[in-house]
Parts: C-alpha cells; sequence; structure tokens
C-alpha cells in the first residue's frame, strides 16, 4: 500500500463556521419564504393563540444573527488566524495569470491540474469572495430591516448607523429587493457547491479504489510468481 502525504487545509474553527452557515442559510431560506409569501396558517381563532407567523419571524432573525456572528468569526479567521495561511496564500493564486490559465485548461480536460500555493484555486477564490459578497449583503440589509422593527435594545442601538445606507440604497422598499437578491445568489450558489463537493469526493473514492486494487493486483501477481 503506498503511503499516503497528510496535508493540514482548514482548521476546526474554519469547518464549525462552515456547517454552522450552512444551518443558517437553511433556516434563513425556509423562514424567508415564509416571510415574503405565507404559504401556511393556522385555523381561524378569537383566542390569542396564533402565533405563527411571530414563531417563523423570531426564527428568521436567531438564524440572522448566528450567520452575522459566523461571518464576523470567519473574517477574522481570514485575515489573522496562522492556520487560515493556505487561504490567505491562494491570493497569490488569484493574481497569477499562468495559474488561471492552467486551471482553465484542466476544467477543459486540456491538461494537467495546476500547482496551487493555496487551497483555493483561482475560479474557487473569485465564487467564495461572491459568495461572501453577498452573505454581507444579506446580512447588512437585514439589519437595516431589523431596526425598523425593533426600536430599542440592540434594534435602537443600531438605528442610527443602519439610517444612512437605508437611504444609500434607495429607502426600504428598495433594501427588501435587494435582501431577496443576494439571497437568491446564495441559493443559487448551494447547490452548485454540492454538486461540484459530490462530484469531487466521488472521483477521489474512485480513484483511491482504484490505487487499491492495482496494489492488490500486484500483490497477488507476486505471490502467483513466487
Amino acid at each position: 500500500m503506498p503511503r499516503r502525504k497528510i496535508e493540514f487545509e482548514f482548521s476546526a474553527g474554519l469547518r464549525w463556521t462552515h456547517w454552522l452557515r450552512a444551518i443558517a442559510i437553511a433556516v434563513l431560506t425556509v423562514t424567508g419564504f415564509y416571510l415574503a409569501y405565507v404559504f401556511i396558517a393556522p385555523e381561524a381563532s378569537d383566542e390569542p393563540i396564533l402565533f405563527l407567523n411571530a414563531k417563523f419571524r423570531m426564527w428568521h432573525q436567531i438564524a440572522g444573527f448566528l450567520l452575522i456572528a459566523v461571518t464576523i468569526y470567519k473574517t477574522y479567521l481570514f485575515l489573522v488566524d496562522k492556520q487560515s495561511m493556505r487561504e490567505r496564500i491562494a491570493i497569490v493564486d488569484f493574481l497569477s495569470p499562468k495559474t488561471w490559465f492552467a486551471q482553465i485548461k484542466y476544467y477543459l480536460f486540456m491538461g494537467e491540474h495546476p500547482h496551487l500555493r493555496g487551497v483555493y484555486n483561482p475560479l474557487q477564490f473569485v465564487a467564495y469572495i461572491g459568495l461572501y459578497a453577498m452573505v454581507f449583503v444579506v446580512c447588512i440589509t437585514g439589519l437595516v430591516l431589523y431596526v425598523h422593527v425593533y426600536h430599542e435594545g440592540l434594534g435602537g442601538a443600531l438605528y442610527d448607523y443602519m439610517r444612512p445606507l437605508e437611504v444609500m440604497m434607495g429607502g426600504l422598499a428598495n433594501v427588501r429587493e435587494i435582501h431577496h437578491i443576494a439571497m437568491w445568489g446564495i441559493l443559487i450558489f448551494v447547490p452548485v457547491h454540492i454538486y461540484i463537493w459530490l462530484s469531487l469526493t466521488l472521483l477521489w473514492v474512485k480513484k483511491d479504489q482504484l490505487i487499491q486494487s492495482s496494489v492488490v493486483i500486484s500483490l497477488k501477481n507476486k505471490i502467483t510468481k513466487n
């Protein structure tokens, strides 16, 4: 069996932020669709017990603040964390025309995969920059909408900071529209991300099985010859 070289790529903090962000996006998607278009409602009642919309809004806000916290922490890891150095080094590959050309050739089945200094190839780096840009937009627009519903506590403290951003975006209607557009961008990214991950995983599993089977065959041939 050939020896395998193990390389450290992603820290525990980065992996935690990845899965917490995935959970937050899933919850935000379901609750966000409900808040935009109420697709389920309880039976009418004279009693003050019908708070389904409030419950969806509550979970939307919890997931939203989770996404904000995870995004801030992930930004901190990318900028200063020692274990995230290979993420920052990916900027070098992103700025290299030679790496871009080799990577595109690889995707077109016209060449070998280029040697990368960081953990992301140039196209991956652009995709993740786009993802985080959309996440930042969702977080900021979400806060602008939040401060117009809750005028005390955190909402009251953030109001004066969010108000200029609201004006810059053209009012609450535009803020809501930008919020939805950015979320749709994330929803387009997610299935593509999952598809590529599954494809690469299955590819490496097949390669691993091929290596193992070739080793077994060579061992059997040696035993037969002896």
